[in-house]
């Protein structure tokens, strides 16, 4: 297999592929997401475009100067009741996400584009539903102060394989897109190529 560069900065995500039996390099983008987010909304794109779009500009951003490399590029879009949420600036920030989502349904948009010598040759984007319970304000004041600089990075203010699995009453759908990468669609296409063994 060629060399497979991760475009973030995610250790979850790197993590993910590490577990998986993949040797991987760490190359985190360098991508204005929230110029990116905003000229793409302004021209009418959805949550699902949104995260498809921001993870091939990562994508991409890498590619460009690792042509023989794959590039991974992922990201996370977060759509509840038509209002897209980015990741928290303040714990005031996340107690107010928190709150706008308590009790809610939201979704979670998760893309992932795969580069080849410059060119895009695989994407995806999944999308679990997550129902958070109606948990009281101390609870959530509580979880903040514990856990911010751990959900200050995620988008939603959790991260579902710590203590943030206690925010939620149900989740459908695939848990590796919930933590930040569609896995397994990943690793079918590379055994599909045959970069790696299968």
């Amino acid at each position: 297999m060629s060399v497979l560069i991760l475009a973030s900065k995610s250790q979850i995500r790197a993590t993910l592929l590490r577990n998986a039996g993949l040797e991987i390099d760490v190359v985190p983008a360098r991508v204005d997401e929230e110029s990116l987010r905003e000229s793409l909304t302004a021209e009418g794109a959805g949550a699902h475009d949104l995260a498809d779009a921001l993870a091939e500009q990562k994508a991409l951003k890498v590619a460009l100067k690792n042509r023989e490399a794959m590039v991974l590029g992922c990201d996370q879009i977060l759509e509840c009741e038509g209002r897209i949420f980015a990741k928290p600036a303040s714990p005031d920030d996340a107690r107010e996400h928190l709150t706008a989502l308590r009790g809610k349904t939201h979704r979670l948009h998760t893309a992932a584009v795969l580069y080849h010598k410059g060119e895009p040759i695989w994407r995806h984007v999944a999308t679990p539903r997550l129902t958070m319970r109606d948990f009281s304000d101390d609870f959530r004041d509580s979880y903040i102060a514990a856990n911010w600089d751990e959900i200050r990075h995620c988008v939603g203010c959790y991260q579902i394989e710590g203590p943030g699995i206690r925010l939620f009453a149900q989740v459908e759908g695939d848990l590796f897109a919930v933590q930040g990468l569609p896995l397994l669609e990943l690793l079918q296409i590379l055994t599909r190529r045959k970069d790696i063994d299968g």
